[in-house]
């Protein structure tokens, strides 16, 4: 911990000034790094959103911060998660081989209305889905790392040079690659493919406790994947649920039942990692269920080993995310058929939100189908409603804002301003009179050219978010430009570098080049992800 980030979370801690602030000074100043990190914050013991929303920021402002000092071996934590999905999904997989002798497990005295309920939900499976997949599907590219690609050299030319790797259940998908320019560039290079057994495990950061799991697919598998993913979206949306706009409508949908309590939010633990082979087998139409085994990767590299999974795929799976919203979709719709017409019954991954009166019985489905309700972000009674990041309290935003980054540089510190006045501003009358003297203290961290460069949160954070008063501000052909900090150098890939046919392939995949000499193709540059390495005072145009 650097005395700056302990300087800032003490005068945070004082002008929250409330019983849960004072626990967090009290454990970090013994050292008491592992209790901070495991404190929580239940809604349903407070009566005001306020009071709520200062315990709630005093317990999560360190939560997420990479360097808290404590002795946890997060992938560990993460691996040992990742093996209870898949005793569940053995489990599940068994239970819905045999429903005969399931049957009594939810109470009921033979498995019809178990029976019953899977064929409504697979109705509604395939009234979403329709009964085959595209006949044709345009192979695309992610920015995350493969088996072919690592995280460092995943442009789409890098990708293209790489030697393709898939697993041979995916053998199939080879009649629509080897017509793409991608095929053609590969075979240009003299490079042959790689077979592989299925995907790598690793993990990724979640918080100071515990990292989240994910799979690195093989190269030609993860692009067809998201060509599917791509496929079942459309369908979702044909079927009137929108992923690309949905999470707005979820956060409006929590504030408005935080108020009047007529629905429910569920959130769900290791949901991706919970989706059994069996329940997909059972919901899917055999052609989509087909195309999509193909795909998958039946097994997993875990420590040097080889693992047969029981789940049917992974977070890093090009469609794992659209699958399990029509799955958990189905299974709600299916169990609240009765709902009127002014009931909301909406799901985005694992983010649901159904009417009170039929919560216990959707809790009760996902259960049975194997699935872990996540208590802590499930909120069935109260005043409290929690969705896609947005959390309200009898109808007022009481999202808190957590630390996730070293404060190291001066955009680091403009984030965090930006991050706490916008937590603040929830409550601008009471709460951020509160923080503003916080607010100025890390401000006091930033170079005084930075610090002038004020502007919207609509910029995001090249600028300090503050009245427009005080926005540095000019004028060019009637185009209002305002002064910011923002990214100036880059890491960079030369286009140059890549073989003819490589430029060429990417280019009809679309790849857009840099650099001062980009429309002619000499002197330009592929930027990666993550690739800003370095920022500057500069004018951007606002209106």
């Amino acid at each position: 911990m650097t005395p700056e980030v302990l300087e800032i979370a003490d005068s945070l801690m004082a002008a929250l000034d409330c019983p849960r602030a004072l626990s967090v000074v009290i454990l970090m100043r013994h050292g008491e790094w592992l209790q901070l990190a495991e404190l929580t914050t239940n809604p349903h013991d407070y009566l005001d959103a306020e009071c709520y929303l200062r315990a709630a920021q005093a317990s999560d402002f360190l939560r997420k911060y990479p360097e808290l000092p404590i002795n946890v071996k997060r992938d560990e934590v993460a691996l040992d998660a990742w093996w209870v999905a898949e005793k569940m999904c053995f489990v599940t997989n068994s239970r819905l081989n045999e429903l005969g002798d399931f049957g009594t497990l939810l109470g009921v005295p033979s498995p019809e209305p178990i029976l019953s309920l899977l064929g409504r939900i697979r109705k509604i499976v395939w009234r979403i889905v329709g009964t085959r997949p595209p006949d044709e599907l345009e192979a695309r590219f992610g920015p995350g790392a493969t088996i072919s690609d690592r995280s460092t050299h995943s442009t789409v030319p890098d990708k293209i040079t790489s030697t393709p790797t898939l697993t041979r259940g995916a053998e199939p998908i080879l009649v629509d690659w080897s017509s793409t320019s991608w095929s053609r560039a590969v075979r240009h290079l003299g490079k042959g493919l790689e077979y592989v057994k299925g995907n790598h495990f690793f993990t990724v950061p979640k918080d100071a406790l515990k990292d989240r799991s994910c799979g690195k697919e093989p190269s030609l598998n993860v692009a067809f994947q998201l060509a599917l993913g791509s496929a079942l979206r459309r369908r979702l949306r044909r079927f009137g649920y929108d992923l690309d706009r949905l999470q707005d409508s979820h956060r409006a949908y929590a504030r408005k039942f935080s108020f009047d309590g007529s629905h429910v939010t569920i959130d769900l633990s290791s949901a991706s990692d919970c989706v059994s082979t069996s329940l997909v087998r059972l919901l899917m139409p055999p052609e989509w269920y087909a195309k999509l085994d193909s795909l998958r990767s039946p097994m997993t590299r875990v420590k040097g080993k080889w693992v047969r999974l029981e789940k049917f795929s992974s977070m890093g799976n090009g469609f794992t995310f659209e699958l399990e919203t029509v799955i958990f979709l189905s299974i709600c719709l299916a169990i609240c058929e009765d709902c009127c017409a002014d009931e909301v019954v909406s799901v985005f991954g694992d983010d649901i939100i159904v009417p009170t009166r039929h919560a216990t019985d959707v809790i009760a489905g996902l259960r049975f189908f194997g699935f872990k309700v996540n208590s802590r972000k499930t909120f069935i009674t109260g005043a409290f409603r929690e969705s896609c990041g947005g959390d309200f309290f009898m109808g007022m935003g009481v999202r808190p804002y957590f630390l996730k980054d070293v404060l190291n540089e001066p955009q680091d510190f403009v984030a965090l301003a930006n991050g706490l006045r916008r937590m603040a501003m929830q409550f601008p009358e009471s709460l951020w009179p509160r923080i503003v003297r916080v607010w100025f203290r890390i401000l006091d961290r930033i170079p005084n050219q930075i610090r002038t460069c004020r502007g919207p949160e609509v910029l995001g954070d090249i600028v300090i978010h503050d009245d427009q008063e005080r926005w540095s501000t000019r004028w060019r052909s009637s185009i209002r430009y305002l002064r910011c900090y923002r990214p100036a150098t880059y890491s960079y890939v030369r286009w140059e570098g890549f073989a003819y046919e490589v430029q060429y392939a990417a280019a009809l995949y679309g790849v857009v080049l840099a650099g001062p000499l980009a429309s002619k193709g000499h002197g330009s540059y592929l930027i990666p992800r993550d690739g800003v390495r370095g920022y500057k005072v500069g004018w951007t145009p606002f209106s």
